[in-house]
Formats: structure tokens, sequence, C-alpha cells
């Protein structure tokens, strides 16, 4: 297992850190977020490896101060702080138009709040792009501050989800946040 590196703060760089969810990774380049790894089912290893070949080249490093407070309410955010991250700014350089208008439209959706694919296609002006907003979303490189985990299909029905332990995770995340109502929550008893 690597040791963490530590040492002055670099432009760019990618760090892991700790959530109630798991060990979670993240880079930025400059002022921006350029991704966010939720954990590997895997463990800390399996995390660092996927960042470092999101990232190829751009070294594990310490977090400018910035980064550590966008790291810091990821954190609280997966611990069931409420709070919409929507001033984290991100590199959407190279994301395709229709993705970024996917993600910017996630963006909203608060806390606790949720929507289904279809809805946010309707919302986007295209009321039969369903399909195509998923696909954005398994794309997305900034989960959770755009929030993937916040969209459902249709019928109140997970959906698909690309991060480590997949619908599973979709569903601690949406708990944790409070998203169901109590009825709903038994669905997940034995799941922690």
């Amino acid at each position: 297992m690597q040791t963490e590196k530590r040492g002055p703060a670099v432009a760019q760089g990618f760090a892991l850190f700790a959530t109630a969810v798991g060990l979670c990774g993240l880079a930025w380049n400059g002022p921006l977020l350029v991704g966010v790894q939720l954990p590997e089912d895997e463990g800390e290893a399996h995390t660092r490896t996927r960042m470092q070949r999101r990232f190829p080249g751009v070294p594990e490093s310490a977090m400018p101060p910035e980064v550590a407070t966008w790291a810091a309410r990821v954190a609280a955010l997966l611990a069931g702080a409420h709070d919409d991250l929507l001033d984290v700014p991100l590199a959407t350089e190279g994301v395709p138009p229709f993705n970024a208008r996917v993600y910017e439209l996630a963006r909203r959706i608060p806390p606790g709040k949720t929507m289904t694919y279809g809805e946010m296609a309707a919302a986007l002006g295209e009321p039969g792009a369903a399909r195509a907003v998923g696909q954005a979303l398994g794309h997305n490189p900034f989960a959770p501050v755009v929030p993937c985990h916040r969209i459902l299909a249709a019928g109140g029905k997970t959906g698909g989800f690309s991060a480590g332990g997949g619908a599973a995770t979709k569903m601690r995340m949406l708990e944790i946040e409070g998203a169901f109502a109590h009825d709903t929550l038994a669905l997940f008893a034995g799941k922690n």
C-alpha cells in the first residue's frame, strides 16, 4: 500500500479523503474541481489507482486550503449535511454540451430531493431524452458535487449508478440525505 504523499500543495493534484461512505478522491487544477471519485468497493488502493488512471500524470498531493474546504464539504454532505455545493467551480471544458446541461440541472436538485431521468429530460426541453440523460449522468466526473445519485428511473426505481457499490451506494447516499419517506427506508434495512 502506498503512503499518502505530504508536502506543499501544488496547482494541480489529487488527494484521498475520508467520508461516511468510504475513502473518496478529489482532483483539482488551480481553482477548479476536475473530478471526484466515490469509494471503490475494494478499498483505498483501488480508489487511489482509479484516480491515477482517471488523471494520469497528476500528482497525489496535499490539498490547497480551498480544495480542502471542498473535500470537507463533500464529506459533510455524505454524512447528511444539506449543502448544495453549487459554488464549487467545476472544470467543464471537454464535457460535451448536453452533459454540461444535465450536470447544471442536476446541481440544482437540493439534498433530500430527487427527479427522474424523464423529468430531467423534460426540464431540459428534450422530453424524449431520458436515456441520454442517464448516459450523461453515467459519465459524471464530479459525483456527488454533481449529484447524479438524486436522479431515479421512472416509477421510483433506482436506475443505474456507476460508482462502487452501484445502486446500493446510490440508495445509501439518498438515505443519508433523507430523500425517502419513513415507509421507504425499510427497504434498506440491513444494507449499511
